[in-house]
């Protein structure tokens, strides 16, 4: 299936051997691990243990900023690993989620009764909070604060369940708007970017929204399956009288609506996203903040009216996910690459959908308002020497490619939370 998806898009087949033939690894050079100290050597153990895919991007940033966003990725991992783990009490949990924060000044704490795979970050926690104390004060603040303020979160939402779309919102910036916010506070603090894009909380805060929920819509059949609710009952119960029944066949229609307004709902963060990226000055933040935006655009696209969310799991083309991997490296290209995925919805938008006013609404504001003032070549024409030579890669290629090594299938997919 994937030969023949690659058979209508020789581009990507071109950018994916790109990427394996050299691409990859100057986007995401390999970390020169004799300039580490032991410490440090273990926390991107961790990194590449505990997520490949971000230990990828991670190592691409410049300077100390890159082991500042591994300790708070490390950290964060921590504190979630904390939250996940059902086999821990209510009564244990709750303190340890709101006490979370001072373990790290505190050089022997590590908790030893995790059942969670991902469980060495709590039980080699000494070594985390050591290579924190080693960070600089003005990251070790960001740090600590946004690690405080998740960890309440996460207690408050333990055993409340996403009502209104202003608790989605509150949710949603507990577990990810956050994470925009520390990172934005962290580059400033590197001062490899303008004060500015750690001060406006606003912007950083839809930044990590627009990714998370992304993932929820995406992962409803998932979540429903593992028992777990993160659609707001506000929109839900407008089109069905359990959450789970919008996955019943007899409700389909219903279902489709109400991902339709889900997915309009996300779109409104699209203006703070591009005012964002608009703002950044480093190649590698610039990568680092850029590639997930286009990713979540492109998975929305292909989510967008697609009866298929409600019977498993919606995912982008992998060439198409190296593709804008490679592409979205500018702001003219990625205004171009938001701007076509938009468009892709506002052509497919039903006259019958509850949503479709709105939708056409947000899409028509974002055409007029943030236009790529130079735009890029179309990726879907191409010479004919262009696709004769791209079908030849096909047929030398294939068995080549589909041996592609594991940390680069994991970069390429989207949906981490």
């Amino acid at each position: 299936m994937e030969f023949v998806e690659l058979l209508g898009h020789p581009e990507e087949l071109y950018n994916l051997l790109r990427f394996k033939m050299g691409g990859a690894r100057k986007m995401m050079p390999k970390l020169d691990q004799d300039t580490l100290s032991d410490g440090l050597k273990t926390c991107y153990k961790y990194l590449n243990q505990t997520s490949r895919s971000f230990a990828a991007v991670i190592q691409a940033l410049d300077n100390e900023l890159r082991n500042a966003v591994c300790i708070f990725y490390l950290v964060l991992r921590a504190l979630d690993t904390v939250e996940d783990d059902m086999t821990i009490s209510m009564e244990k949990k709750v303190p340890l989620l709101q006490n979370f924060h001072s373990y790290l000044y505190q050089p022997d704490w590590r908790y030893m009764e995790s059942n969670q795979k991902d469980r060495q970050v709590l039980e080699d926690f000494s070594t985390v909070s050591l290579e924190f104390r080693n960070l600089a004060e003005s990251y070790q603040v960001v740090i600590n604060d946004i690690c405080q303020k998740m960890g309440h979160g996460m207690a408050e939402f333990l055993e409340k369940k996403v009502n209104s779309v202003q608790e989605w919102e509150k949710y949603c910036h507990y577990v990810a708007g956050l994470v925009g916010i520390g990172l934005s506070r962290l580059f400033s603090a590197s001062e490899l970017e303008d004060p500015i894009v750690g001060q406006d909380s606003k912007l950083a805060n839809s930044m990590g929204l627009f990714l998370q929920k992304t993932n929820i819509i995406r992962d409803y059949l998932e979540d429903i399956m593992e028992g777990r609710e993160f659609w707001p009952q506000e929109v839900w119960s407008r089109y069905a009288k359990k959450l789970s029944d919008l996955a019943k066949p007899e409700n389909i229609d219903l279902a489709v609506h109400c991902l339709n307004e889900l997915i309009t709902n996300a779109l409104q963060h699209i203006p703070d996203v591009l005012t964002y990226l608009s703002q950044l000055r480093n190649q590698s933040v610039f990568n680092f903040c850029a590639i997930p935006q286009v990713m979540a655009i492109a998975t929305l696209a292909a989510c967008y009216n697609n009866q298929q969310v409600f019977r498993g799991r919606v995912k982008i083309r992998k060439g198409q996910a190296v593709t804008l991997m490679m592409e979205a490296t500018n702001m003219p290209a990625v205004k171009a690459i938001m701007y076509q995925y938009m468009e892709e919805i506002y052509q497919r938008i039903p006259s019958s959908d509850p949503s479709s006013s709105k939708t056409k609404q947000i899409i028509s504001s974002v055409r007029k308002q943030n236009l790529p003032s130079c735009q890029l070549v179309s990726r879907n024409h191409y010479s004919p020497i262009y696709l004769s030579c791209a079908m030849l890669l096909v047929a030398l290629s294939w068995q080549y490619l589909s041996t592609m090594s594991q940390a680069t299938e994991e970069y390429v997919q989207t949906g981490e939370h």
